[in-house]
């Protein structure tokens, strides 16, 4: 055995092949490459509840600002009280939501009322949030702003912030801008307070006290080193106040209070249906099922979106 090991021939040089070094390529960290936007899609996708609650979401959005524009449905409209035939009819396959006392289709009338009450809590969710986001940055890294909006913070706090708009909509009257306003005026103080607090948490840590020391100004280091890292937290805030406004509208329609009697929404609606609750229950239910779907989806979707958005959850 011995010998035949030692009689086979020796071919240690082809073994070998020498191989150039780029010394750039020994350089590069071999590491995945991290997008924060696609990690934040990768996350927020990761869950079957989150893409359910988004079809949903985004199906219940068209169905409320298109369906609108082909019904035509006009809430003052009571050319069909004398067609006892087309009152009162139950959910069927001609009237999918039934009809009401005057003879109009529910369906028409809660995505008209739906488009209303989806506006004013976006419209009102981004003036809030921008001022807020803005007002909050500042208020945050400013000792002399600091002093005086705590105290206009201290004692407009105290105020249920419900009373106050219900103040408003009452001294400027109904209206869909009206509205709006008053849901606004005071709103954004809530918001900016929160960032105000975030930023003070970002502030102090060490690349921030390096970039002032070394002069950076104040306006670059709210915008480029401080709001960045609080995507999450903004998206947080938001996810709260789309359904919370939306509420707002649906309970002061209820009482009567903020748009005008030609415009429908959901809380119009449930108020105008609420005496047919026993005797005609699916011209309450179905509202108000709709408003649930409309707040719990955008509840869900945004809370993981924020989830997603935090690069903490991208580990």
């Amino acid at each position: 055995m011995t010998e035949k090991i030692k009689n086979e021939p020796q071919n240690i040089d082809n073994d070998f092949v020498l191989v150039s070094r780029d010394a750039k390529a020994a350089e590069v960290i071999d590491t995945p490459k991290y997008s924060y936007w696609g990690s934040v899609a990768k996350t927020f996708f990761s869950s079957k509840v989150t893409i359910f609650m988004l079809i949903l979401m985004v199906a219940i959005l068209l169905m409320s600002f298109i369906q609108p524009l082909f019904s035509g449905y006009n809430l003052m409209d009571v050319s069909g009280v004398n067609n006892f035939g087309a009152r009162y009819n139950w959910p069927s396959a001609k009237y999918w939501f039934g009809t009401d006392a005057d003879g109009k289709s529910l369906f028409d009338a809660i995505w008209a009322g739906a488009k209303t009450s989806v506006s004013i809590g976006f419209i009102a969710s981004l003036i809030t949030t921008v001022i807020g986001v803005i007002v909050g940055a500042i208020w945050g890294v400013s000792k002399s702003i600091d002093r005086l909006m705590l105290e206009i913070y201290n004692v407009i706090s105290n105020v249920p912030m419900l009373l106050i708009i219900i103040v408003l909509s009452y001294t400027f009257g109904n209206g869909f801008w009206n509205l709006i306003f008053a849901m606004t005026c005071t709103s954004w103080l809530g918001t900016a307070y929160f960032i105000r607090v975030q930023v003070m948490i970002m502030r102090d840590r060490e690349y921030n006290i390096a970039s002032r020391t070394l002069g950076t100004p104040t306006r670059r280091m709210i915008f480029r080193n401080i709001l960045p890292y609080l995507t999450s937290v903004i998206v947080t805030q938001v996810s709260q106040l789309l359904p919370s406004f939306i509420s707002y509208e649906v309970f002061l329609s209820f009482l009567g209070v903020g748009l005008s009697q030609s415009v429908p929404s959901l809380g119009r609606l449930i108020s105008q249906y609420s005496p047919y609750m026993t005797s005609y229950p699916y011209l309450f239910w179905l509202p108000v099922l709709v408003l649930a779907l409309i707040t719990v989806s955008l509840y869900i979707v945004g809370q993981n979106l924020a989830d997603a958005s935090d690069p903490r959850t991208h580990m």
